[in-house]
């Protein structure tokens, strides 16, 4: 007798049948409704989403001030491309965004769809503005998909055959200080990192012709890995000597996750230009280059943007998701998840010699896998097997890393205190679950 196919395995069957095989499946759950940090499946399951459409639902699915706002704007225009008919909610945006993450003394912004398409935007105005052609980033980093995003990504699965890749593109070590700090304290390790920076100028690339350094504060896709503090801020006296632009990728990292509108906030070291996209538009596609009004102004006409740069409804949507932050004091509510997502983790790795590391800013954490308590063996088998054992018991959860052994939090920041505690709950029992199989 011929088993039953649940809705949830016949929609991923029909996934399968139309869907290119390139279109990657992190987590074999399926959605019909969703709401705050909640996730109802085909089949009516209830799901606690600790993925967070990959960061992009800081305020929760569908928050009613976010939807009533995408109501009222799709009835007033959908689309009129703001190249040719300028409209009030992209300038309204522009307002807002220079407010919250203000770049020097003058600050201007510009809008586009994906956060992809916010970096390669940054690096046309970098090159303009500086007149140099050459970018450097790091190990670990993912910036996108697109050509040059996906040139400056360093994960090869991501770019597998796509070559040839944008030229004049330089990569370094990512300070990761967990994993290539070896016996050394931070600060010697630090030192160590700056200097390989300085010679960077000597034996990676010709730094008069360097436009832009550009990295994430802390990598999302990489491992949640957060860059030491006086290391950015040797980044930043490094670039001011060399006349390089400062970019920031906050993409992930951006919009209340860290407990600051950026992660660079929390650092306190501003950066020249700035990226963001996911979590600012509660899952609509927005997204937005921020920096020195100066260095965006340099960029010619026409050059950057294009037909769909901020739509209307998107920006309704990133307006509303803005406020709604504001009044639920988002960035404070992420401090409170971070530190009882912290205090469980570190109290489980205390007998859990798997677990290497438990790191993150505010309430973006990860938990990074390794055999034999050494950072040189990581292990991602055991994070396959807690991912699909979290799926199974009513959790969703996401690897990351470039060894796909870290196990990444990006809950709704709008998750009750029941709810949380439920979500670590089965997280903590798959984890026992993989140890012990």
């Amino acid at each position: 007798m011929k088993l039953k196919l649940t809705k949830s395995q016949e929609l991923l069957n029909r996934r399968k049948e139309v869907v290119a095989n390139g279109v990657g499946v992190f987590n074999t759950t399926t959605v019909q409704d969703a709401k705050g940090a909640i996730i109802i499946d085909a089949d009516g399951r209830e799901l606690i989403d600790f993925a967070g459409g990959i960061g992009v639902v800081n305020a929760g699915h569908c928050p009613e001030p976010v939807v009533a706002a995408i109501r009222e704007q799709a009835g007033k225009y959908l689309h009129t491309s703001f190249n040719v008919v300028t409209y009030e909610p992209y300038i309204e945006l522009c307002e807002e965004l220079i407010k919250i993450l203000p770049h020097g003394e003058k600050t201007k912004a510009m809008l586009v769809s994906t956060g992809a398409e916010a970096v390669e935007n940054a690096i046309k105005i970098a090159r303009q503005a500086t007149k140099r052609p050459a970018v450097i980033c790091y190990t670990g980093a993912y910036h996108g998909r697109t050509m040059m995003a996906m040139t400056l990504t360093s994960k090869v699965s991501y770019k597998y055959d796509c070559g040839p890749f944008a030229p004049e593109v330089y990569r370094l070590p990512f300070p990761n200080f967990y994993r290539y700090g070896g016996t050394r304290d931070e600060a010697t390790f630090v030192k160590d990192e700056l200097k390989r920076l300085h010679e960077s100028a000597l034996n990676l690339v010709d730094i008069k012709n360097v436009a832009a350094i550009i990295l994430e504060p802390i990598q999302g896709e990489g491992g949640f890995n957060p860059v030491p503090q006086k290391y950015l801020e040797g980044l930043r006296a490094f670039c001011d000597e060399h006349g390089i632009l400062l970019i920031m990728d906050e993409v992930q990292s951006g919009f209340c996750r860290t407990g600051h509108w950026a992660s660079w906030q929390h650092y306190g070291v501003e950066p020249d230009i700035s990226t963001y996209a996911k979590s600012m538009g509660s899952g609509l596609p927005i997204a937005a280059v921020v920096g020195r009004a100066g260095i965006m102004d340099m960029a010619a006409s026409g050059s950057i943007g294009g037909t769909y740069i901020g739509s209307p409804v998107c920006c309704a949507s990133a307006l509303a998701t803005i406020q709604y932050m504001k009044d639920i004091d988002l960035n404070e509510q992420a401090k409170i998840i971070g530190h009882t997502i912290m205090t469980r983790l570190n109290n489980l790795m205390k007998n859990t010699p798997q677990i290497g590391d438990v790191r993150g800013i505010g309430a973006m954490i990860a938990i990074e896998f390794v055999k034999n308590s050494d950072p040189g063996q990581p292990d991602a088998e055991i994070c396959s097997k807690i991912v699909k054992g979290c799926s199974e018991n009513g959790l969703i959860m996401l690897s990351a890393g470039t060894h796909k052994n870290i196990i990444r939090i990006l809950s709704p920041l709008v998750i009750t205190p029941q709810q949380l505690d439920k979500g670590m709950s089965i997280l903590e029992k798959e984890i026992k679950n993989a140890i012990n199989k």
